[in-house]
């Protein structure tokens, strides 16, 4: 019985018939680098600088989550509907 091509074992099958109908395995070979990239690439300085950049961006984005978000969705969310009766 011919072995199907898109069975795990048939990895290079697999890979030929993704970038036949153009799915790239690998998101810069169709031109798009991902966001992370794109940001990492739109920050300005050198290397340390945009480390140092980045760092502080995920701070912000922790502290408006924890300070403003988190505080604002609880009362949302069902955390003390318990189902389980005092016996």
């Amino acid at each position: 019985m011919p072995r199907s091509p898109w069975r795990l074992g048939n990895r290079r099958l697999y890979a030929v018939s993704l970038v036949v109908y153009g799915v790239s395995l690998v998101p810069w070979r169709d031109g798009r680098d991902g966001m992370y990239s794109f940001i990492w690439r739109h920050l300005p300085g050198n290397a340390l600088i945009k480390a140092l950049i980045s760092i502080v961006l995920v701070l912000a984005v922790v502290y408006v989550l924890f300070q403003y978000v988190f505080p604002w969705a609880e009362p949302l969310l069902p955390f003390n509907d318990v189902t389980v009766d005092n016996q």
